[in-house]
């Protein structure tokens, strides 16, 4: 996998990853279906809390669209589990520690930190369409609102 960012009409980067049970879960499961792979730094963190819960709250209007939801952090799965259950999420959580999907979307890389540069997860969501092409890109988003501003974008009732 590469460190090239995909970007819009590129093919989504294959991936198969454990859920919060340890199970495997391919993007390849979801062929036929859109779904909208997001990408955030820690599980049990409150911006990524924030933004797991948004994401468990639009899961009626995204399901009712058709839309499927991913999350990936380099978590692994135990802590997925324990974000799970303390936050009552419902969305599929996928842990990536080794960071090769993150890195394949361009999800991981130089960030500033508080004033510093570091190596981190950049904030980003991806919508791959039924046809596995990637349709819609949002980099570097804030967790705050993102969920809002992706359900108005996508035109489904929020």
């Amino acid at each position: 996998m590469t460190d090239t960012p995909v970007d819009v009409g590129d093919l989504a980067p294959p991936f198969t990853l454990p859920d919060a049970d340890g199970r495997p879960v391919s993007l390849a499961d979801h062929a036929g279906h859109p779904v909208l792979v997001y990408f955030y730094p820690a599980a049990l963190t409150p911006g990524c809390t924030t933004q797991a819960c948004d994401f468990t709250s639009a899961r009626g209007d995204l399901d009712s669209a058709g839309y499927q939801v991913i999350g990936i952090s380099p978590d692994t799965p135990e802590k997925l589990a324990e974000f799970r259950a303390t936050e009552n999420l419902g969305i599929t959580l996928l842990a990536d520690p080794g960071k090769d999907v993150l890195r394949a979307y361009g999800a991981f890389g130089e960030k500033n930190n508080y004033g510093r540069i570091v190596q981190g997860v950049l904030r980003s969501t991806f919508l791959v369409g039924a046809d596995g092409r990637i349709e819609k890109v949002w980099r570097n988003v804030k967790a705050t609102g993102h969920v809002a501003r992706l359900l108005k974008e996508l035109g489904v009732a929020g």
